[in-house]
Parts: structure tokens; sequence; C-alpha cells
């Protein structure tokens, strides 16, 4: 049975598990990771996408009683490789499908508990795939690929890594056991660079964490609030780059955060304001 405290609810329909191989685009050669396989409703189909393409399959999984399973199940099947561990912390350049760099995709039902951490973990990682197809809460799935007017803190987190895209919503009836939220399949691509210099990541989320801790507030109020920086500072440095003070965190776009956060850089920095990196 699936066990509730690790947020476990298998899929069962298998009409979704081909939909979300296919939209991974599995090309021949391609190394294939998936977290979380449970007992292998999806996995089945990974494993005949990637026998037929040549690819080879990494199977990661934190359950040992699945971890198990999966091995008993493909024990006969040289190209598949379980590894009975936490997805957020494993070393994949232990493995030598993945090491030296070499490319991967990532292909996974993400349980709901870890699904955030698990993709900013790939996505913030030096080795990244060069695409994650996953399923995940639609909630969170919907902030990932939020545009201006709906952005949110994980928005910013994941896009200034990666495009994302939203493919297809997942009903509960298609789990066993049925969750009690809606699911949605969505496409990483990662960046070939962050669209922040690493060095500067930290201090976009100062400001943007600042700005979404009054999330209905307006710049200037929220702003001068998180960043230790009067009413007027704010206008003039949200003017200086072209944005009105009187809007509201989620409808800036990334860029409008980057700008923000390189003016306030050069100009307003007070190293004595400390708001943890989000």
């Amino acid at each position: 049975m699936p066990r509730r405290r690790l947020g476990q609810h298998f899929l069962r329909d298998s009409s979704v598990a081909r939909r979300i191989v296919n939209a991974a685009d599995i090309s021949v050669g391609d190394t294939l990771v998936e977290i979380g396989p449970g007992n292998g409703a999806l996995t089945h189909h990974i494993v005949d996408a990637a026998s037929f393409s040549g690819s080879s399959v990494v199977l990661v999984e934190i359950d040992p009683k699945y971890a198990v399973m999966m091995e008993d199940k493909f024990a006969s099947n040289p190209d598949v490789r379980v590894v009975c561990a936490d997805a957020r912390d494993i070393d994949f350049e232990d493995l030598p499908e993945l090491s030296k760099g070499n490319p991967y995709k990532v292909v996974a039902n993400l349980p709901y508990y870890a699904g955030t951490p698990i993709v900013r973990s790939f996505l913030e990682r030096e080795h990244k795939p060069e695409s994650m197809t996953v399923m995940l809460q639609r909630e969170v799935a919907r902030d990932m690929c939020a545009t201006p007017g709906k952005m949110s803190l994980l928005s910013i987190a994941v896009q200034i890594y990666a495009e994302p895209k939203k493919l297809f919503d997942v009903s509960p009836v298609a789990f066993r056991p049925p969750p009690k939220v809606h699911s949605t399949v969505i496409k990483l691509v990662p960046r070939s660079e962050p669209l922040v210099a690493l060095d500067k990541i930290d201090d976009l989320f100062k400001v943007a964490r600042s700005a979404f801790l009054g999330r209905r507030k307006q710049l200037h109020n929220s702003l001068a609030n998180g960043l230790g920086m009067t009413t007027d500072e704010v206008k003039e440095m949200t003017a200086a780059v072209g944005i009105d003070s009187e809007r509201r965190p989620a409808t800036l776009s990334i860029d409008e955060w980057i700008a923000l956060t390189h003016h306030w850089r050069d100009a307003y920095r007070n190293e004595k304001t400390e708001i943890v990196a989000g």
C-alpha cells in the first residue's frame, strides 16, 4: 500500500504515463532519471522508451521497500540502476551514468511534499539536466509557470534558472489513492546560464523577499519595510528603473526584478539589512 507519510499517491492511469514519457522527447542514448518510481507505474513506460532508444535509466527511490521492488523488477536489465536515496541530497556525480558532466533528462511524478525542493535542487546544481518533465501539485506547477500578474517567490526562483511550460492537468482519479488536490505536468528546460549572475542571486532574493513579505502591499511600502529604506528612497529607486512604486510584487517580471536589484545594489544597499535568501 502507498505510504501517506511519504506523500505517496501512485499513478494508475497508463494514458497519463504515456503522455509524460512522450513529452520528455527521449532521444537515442539519453540517460533518464526518475525520482520516486514507487510501484513502477510510470517507470514501466520510461524503461520501455529507453530500451527502444538505447538509453539508460537511473531510478532514485527514498523508500527502501519500493527500491527493492524496482531492483527485483529490473534485475535482468543492465541499463536500469536503482538508487535508494533522497533525491534532494544525492550526489549524481557518484553515478557512472552521470559523471563527467554526462547529459541527462529527469522524468518523474514527484511527491507532493518534496516537489519544490527537488526541482530547485536540480536547477541550482552545477550539473543540470537537459530537461525536467515532471508532475507536481497543480498550485505548485502554476506558481512555477506564472507570468507577471501572478508571480511569486517560487516563480522567480524557478524562472531565473529555467524556462517552464505547462503541459497538461491530471485529475485525482488518475491516482491510487486519489489525492485531495489536482496535479499538473510541466516541462522545465534549464537555461545555459541563470538570468542573474551567481554572485547577485542572493541580493535578488533579498529584494524580492522583502517585497513579497507584503505581497498585497504596494512596492513603496513593502520594500521600505523589508529593506530598511524610506518610502521616498523606494520611489526614487523604482522610478530610476521605470517601475511604478504603486505596483504590487506579483506584477513584476523577472527582468524588472533584476533591474531593481542592480539599482539597489549600486545605490542603496545596506549591509545591516539581512533577509534570508529564498
